[in-house]
């Protein structure tokens, strides 16, 4: 039996996460640093802020989200477009995604020596949105417990990230959410645009 894309991202991500944390000068050499990337010419850091995240709780939360999100969506995908190109799908949604996410925060901060961020979290909510896009009524368990559609999910979400922004002071690259989210709408919409067209018929 052949292993999935979302599986050996996990593998992949888990590993060099916690490899990581026990070594300072890996996470500072793979983690998003604008100024950096745009003085220093490490445009890689865009793509290897992804494998790296701050602690366990952070690295938890993250494949948490990604599995139970990601391997629905996945196996959706796979039953549309076939293995190959359903596997294709979900890989360039959620490093396309990743990479999208970085756009707002280096637009923000590519003059700031001091902004360093890393995690999978940007490219987890390109997923997530494109999983309510594919699902937008499925029922989703928030913190195991609330249930509710996923659309409804999706805007209280997207308005708390909005709102914790704006108030700034987290610690959390709130932005970063936001960009992941805005490609993984696109991102439906463009490899299928009938679901975009379902929601709307649904929703108006």
């Amino acid at each position: 039996m052949s292993i999935s894309v979302l599986t050996i991202i996990m593998i992949v991500t888990i590993l060099v996460s916690f490899n990581a944390m026990n070594n300072e000068e890996l996470k500072n050499k793979l983690m998003f640093i604008p100024y950096i990337c745009k003085n220093e010419n490490q445009g890689y850091r865009v793509f290897t802020h992804m494998f790296v995240h701050a602690d366990t709780q952070h690295l938890l939360f993250n494949m948490m989200s990604l599995y139970f999100l990601g391997s629905a969506l996945e196996s959706e995908l796979i039953i549309h477009f076939g293995v190959l190109k359903g596997e294709l799908n979900f890989l360039m949604l959620y490093f396309l995604g990743g990479l999208f996410s970085t756009l707002i925060p280096y637009a923000r901060n590519h003059s700031n020596s001091s902004y360093r961020s890393l995690g999978a979290s940007g490219a987890v909510s390109a997923v997530v949105f494109a999983f309510i896009i594919w699902n937008p009524f499925a029922e989703l368990g928030i913190f195991f417990v609330l249930p509710m559609k996923a659309w409804l999910f999706g805007i209280l979400y997207l308005a708390f990230e909005i709102w914790s922004d704006k108030k700034g002071g987290t610690g959390i690259a709130h932005d970063a959410h936001i960009g992941g989210a805005i490609f993984g709408v696109i991102f439906i919409l463009i490899i299928n645009i009938e679901k975009g067209k379902d929601l709307l018929n649904l929703v108006l």
